[in-house]
């Protein structure tokens, strides 16, 4: 039997907390199956970065975007800087971008602003979309709303929403992507989304460094490691437990629907 291909739909290689151990770090994932992934670039600082990455590593595909916590230090030119590496780089998707509104301190009509300027921007460039989203659903539909469809399609990514906000995402062209949130046993909010998703509109993450899994036999510590992609498997098999499916199923299922999504051909 071939070995399952797994797509890691959202990470953050380009993080210094990865940095140091970066090519074991990519050797781990590829011993693990992960032979995709979507790194997101958050600020305009980071996405040099992300674009190195994107020459270096095969089967990364980069994503560049303003993220709703780095909105303050965007500069005035952010825009035209985005486009212009949207612009340089073909197969990139604009992300992470999206609408926080747990943050304490912040101003919703300059997330709206921000957040449906990149969206136009994906829709002109005809860019998947992948979209950050916390306790600000109805304001992501209303976004969403306000461009029109996004040619390329979108993901909400580490969705943290409800079962019953899934169909308003799908119907709009989204997918639904699921991170190590999904292996802690009292999170029964995603784990009944998860199960009401569509099957072509599931997707896996790790949002690595972030998002640790539970993980079987070890115990919590102050200085947990950092997140990276070979944790999939943990993410996969809290899928296969809630979904009922076996694992090839899983692995077909998520890398055959990230591959459309980005546009990875054979």
């Amino acid at each position: 039997m071939a070995p399952m291909t797994w797509f890691d739909a959202h990470n953050h290689l380009q993080d210094p907390r990865l940095e140091p151990g970066l090519p074991d770090v990519i050797r781990r994932a590829r011993n693990a199956g992960v032979s995709f992934m979507s790194c997101c670039g958050t600020e305009a600082p980071d996405w040099p970065r992300v674009e190195r990455l994107a020459a270096e590593v095969p089967g990364l595909i980069p994503s560049f975007g303003i993220h709703p916590w780095n909105l303050r230090g965007r500069g005035d030119r952010w825009l035209e800087d985005l486009e212009s590496v949207i612009k340089r780089v073909p197969s990139a998707g604009v992300g992470e971008i999206g609408l926080d509104h747990a943050l304490e301190y912040r101003c919703d009509d300059e997330q709206d602003e921000v957040f449906g300027r990149q969206l136009e921007l994906a829709r002109r460039f005809e860019r998947p979309v992948s979209i950050h989203c916390r306790k600000a659903w109805e304001s992501l539909l209303q976004g969403l709303d306000r461009v029109g469809p996004l040619p390329a399609g979108f993901v909400v990514h580490a969705y943290s929403g409800s079962p019953e906000m899934v169909p308003a995402i799908c119907e709009r062209g989204g997918y639904v992507s699921f991170s190590g949130t999904l292996t802690r046993h009292r999170n029964h909010r995603a784990q009944a989304a998860c199960m009401v998703v569509p099957e072509d509109r599931l997707l896996i993450e790790t949002d690595a460094p972030d998002m640790l899994p539970e993980i079987p036999g070890r115990q919590p510590a102050p200085d947990e490691p950092p997140n990276e992609p070979a944790n999939l498997a943990y993410v996969a098999a809290a899928m296969v437990r809630y979904r009922a499916m076996p694992p090839e199923m899983v692995a077909g299922l998520t890398t055959d629907n990230a591959r459309r999504l980005f546009r990875v051909r054979e």
